[in-house]
C-alpha cells in the first residue's frame, strides 16, 4: 500500500513541477491542477496553453487514471478489512 501511495503522490509531485516550469503556473496551482486532473474531478479552470504542457496531460491522464484509481482502490480495502477486524471482535 505505501508503494502505491508513494507513486501516486510522486507522479502528481512530477507533474507539478512540469506545470510549473512549462505553463509558468505557481506551485499551489501546479499542484491544484495536477491533483484535479489525475482524480479525474477536471473543475476547468485551469487548461495548458503550450503544445508540450497538453501532451503532457494526455499522457498524465491515461497513466495517472489506472494510478490513482489503483491508490484509491487500496486505501479503501485497507479501510474495509479494519471494519471487518473490528466487527469481528
Amino acid at each position: 500500500m505505501k508503494g502505491i501511495l508513494a507513486f501516486t503522490i510522486g507522479m502528481i509531485l512530477w507533474a507539478s513541477v512540469f506545470y510549473h516550469f512549462v505553463e509558468g503556473w505557481s506551485w499551489l496551482d501546479s499542484i491544484y491542477f495536477s491533483v484535479v486532473t489525475i482524480s479525474t474531478v477536471g473543475f476547468g479552470d485551469f487548461s495548458p496553453e503550450t503544445a508540450a504542457g497538453k501532451i503532457f496531460t494526455m499522457v498524465y491522464i491515461i497513466v495517472g487514471l489506472g494510478v490513482f484509481v489503483t491508490a484509491a482502490t487500496t486505501v479503501a480495502d485497507t479501510i474495509l478489512s479494519q471494519d471487518d477486524k473490528e466487527t469481528d471482535k
